[in-house]
């Protein structure tokens, strides 16, 4: 009973411990000289739209966001 609690409790524990992550990279650097890419964000693209984006589709998503708004 009392090696239940335990592990209960240290188990409670672990999961408000900081997770140990690696460094995310992005390939974002490619839009930085866009038109609304500003410091301190750059290119801000949270949903990751532009992951694996080239140029052309960088340009459709432009023209559809000034478009639609």
């Amino acid at each position: 009973m009392k090696s239940a609690i335990i592990a209960a409790l240290i188990g409670s524990a672990a999961a408000f411990a900081p997770a140990q992550t690696g460094k995310a990279t992005t390939a974002l650097n490619a839009f930085e000289n866009e038109v609304g890419a500003q410091p301190p964000l750059g290119c801000f693209d949270p949903l990751g739209l532009l992951d694996d984006a080239d140029q052309e589709r960088f340009d459709r998503l432009r023209y559809v966001e000034l478009k639609h708004g």
